[in-house]
């Protein structure tokens, strides 16, 4: 009975003991399973992140690449824009210089009966009290003062100072500046000066009382007066101005030259 007994007691510990490996072996399971998913939580971010990093390296090797042809390009681009804006000044250069040559040109065979000396204008002093401009040629070029100076649509002056180089020239637009002059449809002369608040407009005085001076009446040079020769288009009558007294009346004269354009001119030297 005892030997029974014994033999009972064994089966139960044996049947504890499997009992006891079959939960181990269950939960060595589980816990694998979970190792195993926490380890490849863990894992997989860091093997994503290589691979990403792998990507994106390669793909801005090329970025670079292209970051540089770019900048090569532009270079390129930039030489090629600064070669055309040189080229676009020349030629800018060519046009100027034959527009003036053109208007040499007009103006030598406009005034043929003269000897002219070509100049351009290098500064100006356009102001209310004074309308005088510098020219480049001087003593140099045979330029004295009281000499004419004209432009392809007329009269622009007379030379009041010269240096060696270069010359002054009082405009007929002035304050101080009097011309005698006639009209187209009478040898009546009349005198013109300068205006204080205009660089396109001339005050014509002394009009002869009989005279239906009108709108529109070309002005000239008389050629008294000493300086300038007769026959040089001034401007035209804008207007007539009335007063009380017939003998005070006068007229507004637009100047063929529009002075504030003013670039190449002729001195008469004759």
């Amino acid at each position: 009975m005892y030997r029974n007994h014994k033999t009972g007691i064994i089966g139960i510990i044996i049947t504890v003991i499997v009992l006891i490996l079959i939960v181990a072996f269950s939960n060595g399971e589980n816990n694998a399973s979970f190792f195993e998913n926490v380890a490849s939580k863990l894992v997989m971010p860091v093997q994503n992140g290589l691979t990403y990093l792998k990507n994106k390296i390669s793909g801005n090797s090329t970025f670079f690449t292209d970051i540089n042809k770019l900048k090569e390009e532009n270079e390129e681009l930039q030489a090629k824009n600064s070669e055309l804006e040189q080229s676009l000044r020349e030629l800018e250069n060519i046009k100027t210089e034959n527009e003036m040559l053109k208007g040499y040109m007009n103006l030598t065979e406009k005034y043929g009966e003269y000897k002219t000396i070509p100049a351009y204008v290098i500064n100006k002093d356009i102001s209310n009290y004074s309308k005088t401009i510098i020219i480049n040629v001087g003593k140099n070029d045979g330029i004295q003062e009281n000499m004419t100076v004209i432009a392809d649509e007329g009269l622009v002056g007379y030379i009041v100072s010269v240096t060696d180089t270069t010359a002054k020239v009082q405009t007929i637009v002035d304050t101080a500046s009097s011309v005698s002059a006639t009209m187209s449809s009478t040898d009546e002369s009349i005198v013109c000066k300068g205006t204080l608040d205009s660089t396109k407009e001339l005050k014509a005085m002394y009009i002869p009382t009989d005279y239906n001076i009108i709108q529109g009446d070309s002005i000239e040079t008389s050629g008294l007066g000493g300086i300038y020769p007769k026959g040089i288009h001034i401007g035209t009558v804008k207007q007539v101005e009335a007063t009380k007294n017939v003998t005070d009346r006068y007229a507004v004269i637009e100047t063929a030259v529009n002075f504030d354009k003013l670039s190449t001119v002729l001195v008469i030297t004759n």
